[in-house]
């Protein structure tokens, strides 16, 4: 098992916003500013890479007929210490993101990883797993964030972007804003990866045809 393959699937080939489309619901509801993204990002990161850890090394111990119960307490743990220490130093970003913190217990990438992966892989393997699937949803958090707020607010990160009063289109900083730009993001590496394939398939295609042409 390659541990540099396993670390960069969560960022690139199997992105857990970009490509396996999880966690939607959560990612686009608090994407309205990059501070939120990142602070979100983190935290599940932080869950996700504890979680995975945990789960790996309790993986032949934890009886099959209980195994996703136990998952739930081990993640709904991690996610109580993530979430009081989030509370103790940054208020702010805590009340910014509310519900969403504690919700990271049922979030369906950490408890996916911890059943498709930290169960049957040691620590090693599931703390690369952990930190590429962690950093590729930060990125995409901070992707989606950043489009919204410059374009809905007119600001990055809270500072202005637009000198004067430049106009800002408010609904992208509402509820449909987060659709239309995930599908925006969606529809563009869809057709990156379509111009990629296509490529390859007529390189291959002269290639084959450069074989027949010598025989």
């Amino acid at each position: 098992m390659s541990l540099g393959k396993e670390f960069t699937k969560g960022i690139f080939s199997e992105n857990p916003l970009f490509r396996l489309t999880l966690g939607l619901c959560p990612s686009l509801a608090i994407t309205t500013s990059v501070n939120n993204g990142i602070g979100m990002g983190v935290a599940f990161t932080g869950v996700l890479l504890a979680s995975n850890i945990a789960i790996s090394a309790m993986r032949k111990i934890i009886p099959d007929s209980i195994r996703i119960p136990s998952y739930i307490v081990i993640i709904a743990t991690f996610v109580s210490m993530v979430e009081m220490l989030m509370h103790a130093y940054t208020p702010e970003l805590f009340t910014s993101l509310g519900v969403f913190i504690p919700l990271i217990v049922v979030n369906c990438i950490i408890l996916g990883r911890a059943e498709a992966f930290a169960n049957k892989n040691g620590i090693l393997p599931s703390i690369m797993d952990a930190l590429g699937m962690g950093i590729g949803y930060t990125l995409a958090l901070v992707v989606i964030s950043a489009f919204r707020e410059v374009l809905g607010a007119g600001t990055f990160m809270g500072y202005a972007v637009f000198s004067g009063s430049a106009p800002s289109a408010l609904i992208m900083i509402l509820p449909p804003g987060g659709f239309i730009t995930l599908g925006c993001i969606l529809a563009f590496l869809n057709k990156m990866q379509n111009v990629k394939v296509a490529k390859k398939a007529k390189l291959n295609q002269s290639i084959a045809q450069q074989q027949l042409s010598s025989n």
